[in-house]
Parts: structure tokens; C-alpha cells; sequence
């Protein structure tokens, strides 16, 4: 595979110290030569999903600027966090004020997910969720390998939050190199 993929990373949690922010940060050292991940525009502001504040005004600077990153991207990566055994609140946000959009972004984007969870499921319930919003927005899911990284306290530096687990760095490695396969088909 030669041509260069250009993969959209958009973490669902906006902690700066989060487990799912630290393995964003370490995916580039993980993926293959020939994925290019990205980070996606901050989300962060974007106000409460309205359709009233939709028809005044339209879309806001910050949804728009996300779905162009997404449209441009050859594929898309989440990493979240699980937030009460779904998605966190701001990222089904974005995704609502994106799903609005005439020229839907995600519909036939190769979109894959990992989570992080300091408990033992590794965010298995949220990921469930995205799934379900994904397949209602006709993205194209990657299946497996799976990404589910379980009691991340310990699998991760306590003062860098470097991610120091070998096993996980392997599971990560495999599944980025699956992704990337499945975004060179689906741009063939």
C-alpha cells in the first residue's frame, strides 16, 4: 500500500489527563507507515444541539469546521471514553450538530473506535452506542480487531500517562493496521 491515508482522530473526552486523550497522543508511534492520523478541530465550544438556534443561524463555526476535517479525511478514528455506560455528552453533541448536515459527512466514511475505561469492560457499552449512531448515519463501521483497553490506571505511566502496557500497544498496533486496510478498500 503506497498511497498516503489520512485518518481524522477525534477523542471523546476533553480532559487533557484522560486515558483516552493519552492513547490519542500515542497512536502516531503505533500506526503504519502509511496512515497519517490527525487530530480533529476542537469540538469543545459547541453549543447544546437546537434546531430553532439551527434555523437562525445556522451551523456553528466549530460543527462546520468538524465536518469539513471529517469530509477531507480518507477515514476516521474515535477514541472515547464511556460516560454513565454511553457516549460522553459534548462528543454526541458534535455528532448531533454533524448529523444535521445536507452533505453528511460520515455517511460512507470508514470510521473505527477505541476506548479506554478504568474498569474491566474498556468502555464495551459506549462502544455499542457509537455503533448504533454510526450505522444510523451510514458510515462504514470497521469491525475487528477491537479496541477495549480495561483498567487503564495500570497500563499507563501514573506521572507522563506514556501508555507503558506492551500487550495493549500490540493490540493498538493491530488494529491500526487492520483500519488502515479497510480505508484503502473502501477509497478503492
Amino acid at each position: 500500500m503506497t498511497d498516503q491515508l489520512d485518518v481524522l482522530v477525534i477523542c471523546g473526552s476533553l480532559r487533557k489527563r484522560s486515558y483516552n486523550a493519552a492513547l490519542t497522543r500515542a497512536l502516531p508511534g503505533l500506526a503504519p507507515p502509511e496512515m497519517r492520523l490527525t487530530a480533529a478541530p476542537s469540538y469543545e465550544l459547541l453549543p447544546p444541539y437546537n434546531a430553532d438556534v439551527q434555523e437562525a443561524n445556522g451551523f456553528p463555526p466549530a460543527a462546520e469546521t468538524l465536518a469539513d476535517a471529517i469530509r477531507a479525511a480518507h477515514g476516521v478514528l474515535f477514541v472515547s471514553p464511556e460516560y454513565n455506560w454511553s457516549m460522553p455528552g459534548a462528543l454526541k453533541n458534535a455528532i448531533d450538530w454533524i448529523s444535521r448536515m445536507k452533505n453528511q459527512p460520515f455517511e460512507a466514511k470508514p470510521v473505527a473506535i477505541q476506548s479506554c475505561s478504568q474498569g474491566i469492560l474498556g468502555g464495551a457499552r459506549m462502544q455499542y452506542h457509537w455503533r448504533m449512531t454510526m450505522t444510523f448515519l451510514k458510515a462504514h463501521i470497521f469491525g475487528t480487531p477491537e479496541v477495549f483497553v480495561s483498567q487503564a490506571p495500570a497500563k499507563f505511566d501514573n506521572e507522563t500517562l506514556e501508555l507503558k502496557d506492551q500487550a495493549t500497544k500490540d493490540m493498538v498496533k493491530t488494529h491500526l493496521a487492520a483500519f488502515a486496510k479497510f480505508v484503502a478498500r473502501m477509497k478503492t
